[in-house]
């Protein structure tokens, strides 16, 4: 088993290879401790590809990655050799970490030890490292609001490369395996082998699929900064999903963008849906729109136990108690009902607008939709969905908005 001055290495080696652009997440170096478990650690080239295998997932990254091994890990003395670092209680011969390593040479190969054998007289320069977030993690936490243009066109390549899992459902159909119920047909076919004695019990398994996702997504003037970065997050969820997703957009009235976000171009799919959509950054009228949906789309989409993505601030011109009938419609009509708020993730934000009130019975999720770490956690949530039961609704229905708030673990 690893032991703790290794496991203070590895910790800042990961930073390290962080705070020079390498796509190093807490769950690689955690994939990385367990596997040094397996390999014999006095063998420096054994460690070296276990860990060139498990953190390096970009070619290009391969070169970057060599240099700031051969750097991190090197002897901070000649004499000492390889296993010696990995003696416990032997801080002082914890390797040096340094922030980025130096320039390399045209001629010079990379992680060549060259270094090693200049004169003792020569003094090579170290930095030490500072414990500081990645560029990464400071936009995971970035609000979608509040973000630069290039650090926009970085937020998309990061959407671009999510992966989306939702859950699976459980149909009718049966397939064969180990389940419950008696496959007779193949207990027939089977046994008529050994002169028609049942010798064979073969027995079926219920089959299990993809829920269908429906997005409706709120283009109102309360959402300029962010509708167009969540067009994006539908496109990549779309692309993302293995099952066809809807999707809709609303301000004043309702309009199905599902065709659109088909193109295999991003830039030339969120151009047509700008020209297809004609209330951009209008008013907000979530019932109106919600009752368009129910009674137009909701027999073709909602079928199979669909899983509902609402994502708006709850800003609403509308009549609430339209808004009240018609949420409350959509979600006995589905399987679960999610609301996304971008608003959600500060820390002052209270519901206590008109929609928030009527709608907020009615939710089964309520979650925030601000930066990357809350898609993040909308991924897991989603993926979850196969082993979740459908919410008990009815204790919903009598909860007031601020019970179901601290419900929900805000309170």
């Amino acid at each position: 088993m690893t032991n703790n001055h290794l496991l203070h290495n590895l910790i800042l080696f990961g930073r390290l290879l962080r705070a020079l652009g390498m796509d190093v997440n807490p769950g690689r170096m955690i994939d990385l401790v367990q596997a040094l478990e397996h390999v014999n650690l006095a063998r420096k080239a054994d460690f070296y590809y276990t860990a060139r295998c498990l953190l390096v997932h970009d070619q290009a990254d391969l070169p970057l990655f060599e240099q700031a091994f051969a750097l991190f890990w090197r002897a901070p003395r000649e004499k000492i050799l390889w296993e010696e670092l990995f003696a416990v209680g032997s801080e002082e011969l914890a390797p040096q970490p340094i922030i980025a390593p130096p320039p390399l040479q045209e001629d010079e190969p990379i992680g060549s030890n060259e270094a090693d054998e200049t004169d003792d007289d020569e003094v090579q320069q170290i930095i030490e490292v500072t414990q500081t977030y990645s560029t990464r993690e400071l936009l995971r936490q970035k609000d979608f609001g509040d973000l630069t243009q290039e650090e926009l066109r970085a937020v998309k390549q990061f959407m671009a490369k999510m992966v989306w899992q939702l859950g699976l459902r459980r149909t009718r159909r049966q397939r064969p395996g180990q389940g419950r119920r008696l496959d007779l047909r193949r207990s027939l076919r089977r046994n008529l082998r050994y002169g028609g004695e049942l010798i064979e019990w073969p027995s079926r398994q219920p089959k299990f699929k993809p829920r269908p996702l429906v997005v409706i997504a709120d283009i109102s003037g309360s959402m300029e900064r962010y509708a167009r970065l969540l067009l994006h997050f539908i496109y990549s969820l779309a692309k993302g999903l293995e099952q066809e997703v809807e999707a809709f957009v609303f301000s004043t009235h309702l309009t199905r963008i599902t065709r659109q976000l088909r193109g295999r171009e991003i830039d030339r799919a969120l151009a047509e849906v700008s020209r297809e959509v004609t209330d951009w950054s209008g008013g907000t009228r979530i019932g109106d729109s919600l009752k368009t949906f129910n009674f137009a789309w909701g027999r073709r989409v909602l079928g199979r136990g669909a899983v509902v993505l609402l994502i708006s601030d709850g800003w609403d011109r509308g009549d609430p108690v339209l808004l009240k009938q018609e949420i409350g419609r959509l979600q006995r009509s589905c399987h679960r009902l999610i609301w996304l708020n971008p608003l959600l993730g500060l820390a002052e934000y209270e519901p206590l607008t008109r929609g928030m009130q009527a709608a907020l019975p009615y939710i089964d999720d309520f979650l925030p939709v601000h930066n990357l770490a809350s898609l993040e956690a909308l991924a897991a949530h989603l993926q979850n969905l196969t082993v979740a039961k459908r919410p008990s609704r009815q204790q919903q229905l009598k909860l007031s908005g601020a019970a179901f708030i601290r419900k929900m673990g805000r309170g």
